[in-house]
């Protein structure tokens, strides 16, 4: 068969992975989740039940619980909390609200401070940051003492340790308690790294040292192995030249990614890894292997490392782009 032909039988199927325009674009979620995104929905137009009944579902799946009040706090503090309200009101004492209430006001604290360095931060700002963060410990100790089991409001709170600057002391007592609830909890440990890194309050070789020890010890089909690719890109993206990606060494982290992705189910976390993935492929010239990935998130771009970068949802396109290109040329080369 001709280039031109296969090409023609293949475009129809790739023309798909060229053309994505913006506005089918997800912002808000890293995948799709049905039950999630009507919750969501519905609670922008002041409903909250059906948020109440997505958490009620999730029970003690500790994983869902956290993805879950993550988004709906964000919502509630880029949008109003105004159904958040409501919904206190209707079940005073309500663990589920208490926790996205905390949550919510965390996440109102950081957009309050803003996403500039510090040193284009005004004082206003950073004292308003402070103040809010402050008073999330005590909504938080509310969210904790109405379902001890529940390490999500305790993850909450490292997005507090990272704003105030809790000493390390602090931090691992924090880590401790977290870990005792849920010892290989994603988010517990993507949260964690981030205070481990050298931009906030540790160094590369403290967030190294964090990302392998929980991936050495955690069960295959965690996400646990994607926290070193997670560490060598925050210690290294913007400094290291490109060909740093496809060393000896990244490549083998990627694999065991891969590997512990493709064992992970129905994981909640599972496609922010894909995301990450999909960026480490490219950049290593796997382009089949990255469409593979783009696949299961396309559309969603809730996640590392496209919330790190200006115009997010052009950068993704133009990654996309590229892996769809290599692999239709990798295919016509077969």
């Amino acid at each position: 068969m001709s280039s031109a032909v296969l090409l023609t039988l293949l475009g129809i199927g790739w023309l798909y992975f060229f053309l994505l325009p913006l506005k089918w674009q997800n912002r808000r979620l890293a995948g799709a989740d049905p039950e999630l995104k009507r919750a969501l929905a519905a609670a922008s137009r002041g409903r909250w039940e059906p948020a109440a009944q997505l958490l009620l579902t999730a029970g003690k799946d500790w994983e869902r619980r956290a993805l879950y009040t993550q988004r709906l706090a964000d919502l509630a503090a880029r949008k109003g909390d105004t159904w958040l309200r409501s919904w206190q009101t209707a079940r005073p004492g309500d663990p589920d609200a208490a926790l996205v209430q905390a949550r919510a006001r965390v996440m109102y604290a950081w957009r309050l401070r803003g996403a500039r360095l510090a040193r284009y931060t005004s004082r206003k700002r950073f004292e308003d940051f402070h103040q809010v963060l402050m008073s999330s410990r005590e909504e938080i100790a509310q969210a904790a003492a109405l379902n001890p089991q529940d390490p999500t409001p305790l993850i909450a709170e490292i997005g507090t340790a990272l704003g105030l600057g809790y000493p390390n002391r602090e931090m691992l007592a924090l880590w401790e308690e977290i870990t005792l609830r849920a010892p290989h909890h994603f988010e517990a440990h993507y949260v964690a790294l981030q205070y481990w890194c050298v931009k906030w309050h540790g160094s590369k070789k403290l967030a190294r040292e964090f990302a392998e020890t929980a991936a050495s010890q955690a069960p295959q089909g965690s996400l646990m192995a994607a926290l070193p690719l997670v560490a060598w890109y925050e210690n290294n993206d913007e400094e290291m030249p490109p060909d740093a990606y496809r060393s000896p060494k990244v490549r083998a982290l990627v694999d065991t990614a891969l590997a512990d992705a493709a064992a992970a189910g129905d994981h909640p976390r599972l496609p922010e890894v894909r995301h990450l993935l999909a960026h480490f492929l490219v950049k290593q010239g796997r382009y089949r292997a990255a469409v593979e990935q783009f696949r299961s998130v396309d559309g969603h771009l809730d996640a590392l490392p496209w919330h790190y970068w200006p115009w997010k949802g052009l950068c993704y396109r133009a990654m996309r782009t590229r892996a769809a290109r290599g692999a239709l040329m990798e295919t016509l080369r077969r």
